[in-house]
């Protein structure tokens, strides 16, 4: 279990994120079109994951707009936003956007959150993820993970951008 702050109010996780250096747990996501993929879907790339609680929120829109002009020069690099959002909400938010460099991804109708460590368990955001980046490379191994301490901030671009080499 971990503690973040919302708005300067503790709340917990249920877990841990993955541990760096062992195999990314697998997972099935939700992608816009209702069909469920898996880490094996971007098998031999680069998976940054960038989990937030809702696209509908101005930090989770923020971090997705800046990962998606940041993944458009990053080799063999895939950026798979993961939020509880239901996927139509997200192709919404993705087109309006004009987003075509992050692919988005639904918890709705998984145990992604559990697995990874990012369920939060407490406070009016209970169910929804807590803030994190998880970069897994081209062997699934966990290579970079970042837990942001606070909900309403953003994580560290350049940290986990870094980590990607």
């Amino acid at each position: 279990m971990a503690t973040i702050t919302f708005q300067g109010k503790p709340i917990n996780t249920l877990g841990d994120l993955p541990a760096v250096g062992e195999s990314a747990p697998d997972f099935r996501l939700t992608n816009r079109k209702m069909q469920d993929v898996g880490l094996s879907e971007f098998s031999g790339k680069r998976k940054l994951l960038n989990i937030v609680p809702s696209l509908d929120t101005p930090t989770c829109a923020t971090s997705t707009r800046k990962f998606n002009e940041k993944a458009a020069h990053l080799d063999n690099t895939v950026v798979l936003v993961v939020s509880a959002d239901l996927p139509f909400a997200q192709a919404r938010f993705c087109e309006i956007e004009g987003l075509k460099h992050v692919q988005a991804l639904s918890t709705f109708r998984s145990t992604f959150a559990r697995d990874y460590g990012v369920e939060l368990l407490d406070s009016i955001l209970a169910g929804l993820t807590a803030r994190a980046i998880v970069i897994i490379d081209e062997s699934d191994r966990v290579v970079y993970t970042q837990l942001v301490a606070e909900i309403s901030s953003e994580p560290d671009y350049n940290a986990a951008l870094e980590a990607l080499g």
